[in-house]
């Protein structure tokens, strides 16, 4: 667990996190064992490694509103929470004191065949900016090094390094001179792809401060 200013952060493994102040958000959980009852779930895009769920099942109640990709629709709207709320890039939303923005997130560059992107740009695939009591996090979800990321300047950024479908290491650190964070964290990585060196390379190459996360257990 990472506190940043009274917000905390807990990776929770691949791209999953949870923060933490008044109220509870998940992004993306995969393969937990467990987790409290969330008030704000966000779900990038459909892929079963980001919308699990098995997982969500564990962390959805009565008073859950959940943000999501379009195409996550069939599988979310089985869930018991109080509200699914669909979301394109250039949305903004709020909950209380928590406003999330909800960014573009997709390859440039990492392809299933020739031509054909594992998150194309036309599915309006998600990234979020989650802002907490006036700390901005960025999850910037399965993504390449795009032009939208031009000067964010987040809190936190945290960004996958695993390569395959995301972002290698030295692109996330090429990325992090575009985005600015003050602070960014890896994921992505030890899971599905990538290791702990993807980690450690990107931290010796990045343009910022980084904290690598010891995933919660």
């Amino acid at each position: 667990m990472f506190d940043y200013n009274g917000v905390k952060l807990t990776w929770l493994g691949h791209d999953g996190f949870r923060i933490e102040n008044g109220l509870v958000i998940y992004i993306d959980p995969y393969q937990i064992e467990g987790g409290v009852g969330a008030d704000l779930i966000l779900i990038s895009h459909e892929h079963d490694d980001h919308c699990s769920i098995d997982d969500l099942r564990k962390l959805v109640t009565s008073k859950t509103v959940i943000v999501a990709h379009a195409q996550s629709k069939n599988v979310l709207s089985k869930l018991p929470a109080k509200e699914l709320k669909i979301a394109k890039p250039g949305d903004r939303l709020t909950f209380g004191t928590v406003t999330v923005e909800a960014v573009p997130a997709y390859n440039t560059n990492k392809f299933r065949a020739p031509g054909k992107p594992f998150h194309p740009k036309e599915d309006g695939k998600l990234g979020f900016i989650v802002t907490v009591k006036g700390v901005r996090i960025y999850h910037a979800a399965d993504t390449d090094h795009i032009t939208e990321m031009k000067g964010m300047m987040p809190d936190l950024a945290l960004l996958p390094v695993s390569g395959t479908y995301v972002m290698t290491a030295k692109e996330a650190a090429e990325a992090t001179a575009s985005i600015k964070p003050k602070v960014a964290v890896p994921m992505h990585y030890a899971s599905i792809v990538g290791s702990v060196k993807d980690a450690e390379d990107f931290k010796r190459l990045a343009k910022c401060e980084v904290r690598i996360m010891e995933k919660e257990q």
